[in-house]
């Protein structure tokens, strides 16, 4: 029972940033099954707004490329030094996606749809690094 209560305490917080509600819903679903704490935006604004306002920020910030709103590329900067990784339907080449990597607070990319083993292992190795 202590094992249990010290793996909640040091579970990380994840923030989801996805325009479309199903999409932020299963990643939710996915993370919680898998011990992370989850936070959601439904935008790139929404996202900086509430990261200004909540007292603990998250320890990464899953955030699709293509949303209403404020371009995601403007908002990259000013989240930093909070780590980021792209979650993205739109097929990228990788010249495109070395362009999109570029900040330095951009620690990965997952491409949608995603297999939940492949989308826990990426986050994993992304919050070791």
């Amino acid at each position: 029972m202590n094992s249990i209560k010290e793996k909640m305490k040091s579970s990380k917080t994840i923030m989801i940033v996805d325009d479309e509600e199903d999409i932020r819903n299963t990643v939710k679903e996915i993370l919680l099954k898998n011990g992370f704490k989850v936070n959601t935006a439904l935008n790139a604004d929404d996202c900086l707004k509430k990261i200004k306002t909540k007292s603990s920020t998250p320890d990464l910030i899953l955030m699709d490329i293509m949303m209403p709103g404020t371009p995601v590329r403007d908002i990259i900067p000013k989240l930093s030094p909070l780590k980021v990784a792209y979650l993205s339907v739109v097929k990228t080449t990788e010249a495109e996606k070395e362009k999109l990597t570029k900040e330095k607070n951009v620690v990965g990319f997952i491409q949608k749809p995603f297999d939940v083993d492949d989308l826990i292992s990426k986050i994993k190795k992304i919050m070791k690094a």
